[in-house]
């Protein structure tokens, strides 16, 4: 469900609507978190795959000749050009998060996992009640719209794409198994990975740097990566970005300076994950280094 309109960009029709909607300017991928009570969607179809977890409330929707209706935690699913419309079926209206991922951006992540072998997903059922679904579609959009660091965004992306197809793709898909490294070749890819990430943390590497560097698909090399380090590479980045602040708060540096030295995109997004990952602020965790024993 599109929530774009062309006299009201970016917002419902009714009262206490709101839609807030996010476009990838490289390629097909658009998120949308939207509240409607009164906004009734005509009929209509996109040409992308679109997935959408319901927040709260209730919609209600005809899609392929039958009514249907999503409520909190549940998913819908649609094919690219499947026709539906959509409404508030509680009187408080409903609030979801939906993603278009275009059939392109699908294929490469399929072909990715499994060296071209997979054949294009569909989904016979408009609404489906997944928690491992809902969770994955839940952490992919706000690292698309809140412009999360590539490797943040790739592996939830590949989270996201793999959660849909296997649990819940038909099986006229012809899902191939995912090509897997040997032992020592996941040590290998693992081992590179690491040495990279080591020598260029603060640089916005995509998920394509770390593949031509392990040798091998973008998929393997994450697993590789979690089981011989117990975390994806984004949160490995992420991490020699913190030392690196705690290092530089540690000598004297602002927290604005320590940000920016060691990679952060932003200070509020620093300032965030630093309180995450050590239960202090960066402030305090300052002034404690320079405060006498």
């Amino acid at each position: 469900m599109n929530g774009k309109d062309p006299h009201h960009p970016g917002r419902g029709e009714g009262d206490g609507d709101w839609a807030r909607y996010w476009r990838d300017p490289h390629r097909p991928l658009e998120a949308m978190h939207a509240h409607f009570v009164r906004h009734v969607f005509h009929l209509h179809s996109h040409d992308a795959y679109s997935f959408a977890v319901t927040e709260s409330g209730a919609q209600r929707f005809r899609c392929r000749g039958g009514g249907h209706t999503s409520s909190t935690g549940m998913i819908m699913a649609f094919n690219p050009d499947d026709p539906h419309d959509g409404e508030a079926a509680e009187e408080l209206g409903f609030t979801y998060r939906i993603m278009h991922i275009g059939p392109e951006v699908v294929r490469e992540v399929l072909d990715d996992i499994t060296g071209g072998r997979a054949r294009m997903p569909l989904f016979d059922r408009p609404v489906v009640d997944d928690p491992v679904l809902a969770r994955a579609l839940r952490r992919l959009h706000p690292a698309l719209v809140g412009g999360a660091d590539p490797l943040v965004r790739e592996e939830r992306l590949t989270a996201a794409v793999t959660a849909m197809v296997r649990r819940n793709a038909s099986s006229r898909t012809g899902s191939a198994v995912p090509r897997e490294l040997s032992g020592g070749g996941q040590t290998v890819a693992a081992r590179r990975v690491r040495a990279l990430l080591d020598e260029a943390y603060e640089r916005e590497l995509t998920a394509q740097d770390l593949a031509d560097a392990a040798g091998c698909s973008r998929f393997a090399l994450y697993r590789a990566f979690r089981g011989a380090y117990g975390m994806p590479p984004s949160d490995y980045q992420r991490l020699l970005r913190l030392r690196k602040a705690r290092a530089l708060l540690a000598a004297g540096s602002s927290a604005a300076d320590a940000a920016a030295l060691s990679g952060f995109a932003d200070q509020a997004h620093f300032h965030r994950w630093f309180v995450r990952s050590f239960g202090v602020t960066p402030g305090v965790f300052g002034r404690a280094a320079a405060a006498p024993a």
